[in-house]
């Protein structure tokens, strides 16, 4: 196993905007690369027979759970019954218990749930990293301390702390008040829908549009200076 090049890794969402987000993540992440994206489990499966077929196997499924055609899990039980080890995580906003044990089985490593920014996904891509590295350092005889250091890297690390003056519970609830809105919100309205400051409501979705939670756009039609509206775009 060649632990020195880049990890290939295939975006999977069926929302472009979320898949393009996704792709932007990887690409900050020193190590991975990515090789291309996919929005339907049928594309998922393409996508891994052409990366076969040219030598550059993949080595990543970031795998949706929500696809027009197919269900997560049913394309990660496919992909291993067509004889295919490649490593997938799950990233999607399902929370069901018994979802979470049927992806282990099918063949899940690991499960990103989302929404979530920038820190906790590069952890989960820096700690597959360390497994596929130290997983490579084994030999072909493992030994048990190398089976445990291999496994003990796919643990999750804390979740990273939000910028200094920014709170969790305010997060959530502008990250909620996008994500059930018709239509994009300004910092005016969420601030108006939340009983919050212009300036602290326009803190936080600026911290939503760095992470690639929400996404930034002006506002046509406004008088004087430009304002600007916010648009949940990490959806399950």
């Amino acid at each position: 196993m060649d632990t020195h090049r880049s990890l290939r890794v295939l975006v999977v969402d069926d929302e472009p905007t979320t898949a393009a987000a996704h792709a932007k993540f990887v690409a900050r992440v020193p190590g991975f690369s990515v090789h291309s994206i996919a929005h339907s489990g049928n594309e998922v499966f393409a996508a891994l027979d052409a990366a076969q077929e040219a030598g550059t196997p993949i080595d990543l499924v970031l795998l949706d759970m929500n696809l027009p055609d197919l269900h997560g899990l049913d394309v990660a039980r496919r992909v291993r019954g067509r004889g295919n080890t490649v490593d997938i995580i799950a990233i999607t906003a399902i929370r069901d218990l018994n979802v979470v044990r049927t992806a282990i089985s099918a063949g899940v490593t690991q499960y990103l749930i989302k929404p979530f920014g920038f820190a906790a996904f590069a952890g989960k891509l820096e700690n597959y990293r360390q497994f596929r590295f130290n997983l490579g350092n084994a030999g072909q005889a493992a030994s048990q301390s190398s089976i445990d250091n291999a496994f003990a890297a796919l643990r999750s690390v804390g979740a990273a702390p939000l910028p200094k003056g920014l709170i969790t519970e305010t997060l959530g609830s502008i990250s909620e008040a996008l994500r059930s809105a018709s239509a994009a919100l300004s910092a005016t309205e969420v601030s108006e829908l939340l009983d919050l400051s212009r300036v602290t409501a326009r803190r936080y979705l600026e911290h939503l549009a760095d992470t690639g939670d929400a996404a930034k756009a002006p506002r046509h039609g406004t008088r004087g200076r430009p304002e600007y509206e916010y648009r949940w775009v990490s959806k399950g």
